[in-house]
């Protein structure tokens, strides 16, 4: 009966011992795809600092993004071209401030560098880093830490409905804000077509907006789209011969 009991308590001892070491050794290696970044948060839990944006979105409740959001560093955010992707994020080796949780956002702003500061400013160049939204944070990490090693991939986006076009300008320039796109979720090229005329190339003004100088005023108009995965939509007749500036019309989706 002792003996027993003495070979159950070498087995617990060896047992708490192997789960240490695999717990010690496995902080200080990255697990396979993903990648290491750092993490802070911005606003309060309404969001209201996270609308807008250096993207170009306005609302992101109304256009459905919500708060599982995030500004991106100047070496993620790409010059605007990473804008729309969604990535996967959790907290990293740190025991007392990450919680056991993961979250997926989409890519709504830009986290500007600060090169009179270049230390502890963590979206200077190269740093990869995450500014979320105070909810999203909040998720995978306690607040009180305010800055936590994360682990983050790219993963498909999923949207609800089509890929929506706003469309803004006046009757010598137009100008599309592309958004709720799923898949790759950022957008490489967009062009455009009236009824009237063939395939007109447009180019992009800032984030996810999208500029010709072409009239295509009384023209029902069309869309192709293609994301970073070089997978394109086309859309056509998505917004009639009367459609208005400042009207957002739904596309076919990824």
């Amino acid at each position: 009966m002792a003996a027993n009991r003495t070979w159950g308590f070498f087995f617990m001892v060896k047992l708490l011992s192997l789960c240490l070491i695999f717990r010690l050794t496995g902080s200080q290696s990255l697990p396979a795809y993903w990648n290491a970044a750092h993490a802070t948060f911005y606003g309060d839990m309404n969001g209201t600092e996270t609308m807008m944006g250096a993207c170009g979105y306005g609302d992101l409740i109304k256009q459905g993004y919500g708060l599982e959001t995030t500004a991106l560093s100047t070496a993620l955010f790409n010059n605007g071209l990473t804008c729309g992707a969604c990535f996967e994020i959790r907290c990293y080796d740190s025991v007392q401030w990450c919680l056991n949780d993961t979250i997926i956002v989409t890519a709504t702003n830009f986290c500007p560098p600060n090169y009179s500061k270049p230390e502890g400013n963590w979206c200077n160049p190269p740093l990869q880093h995450f500014d979320l939204s105070q909810p999203m944070f909040r998720k995978i990490a306690v607040y009180r830490a305010g800055i936590v090693p994360v682990l983050y991939i790219r993963v498909p986006c999923v949207k609800s409905g089509g890929v929506k076009f706003k469309i803004n300008g006046n009757q010598y320039w137009i100008l599309i804000l592309v958004y709720n796109v799923a898949g790759a979720g950022d957008v490489v090229d967009v062009k455009i077509k009236g009824s009237s005329t063939s395939w007109i190339q447009m180019s992009r003004n800032w984030g996810q907006n999208w500029q010709t100088s072409a009239n295509l005023i009384g023209q029902s108009l069309s869309f192709q789209v293609t994301t970073s995965d070089g997978k394109m939509v086309q859309s056509d007749d998505v917004a009639p011969a009367d459609w208005k500036f400042g009207g957002v019309y739904e596309g076919k989706q990824f």
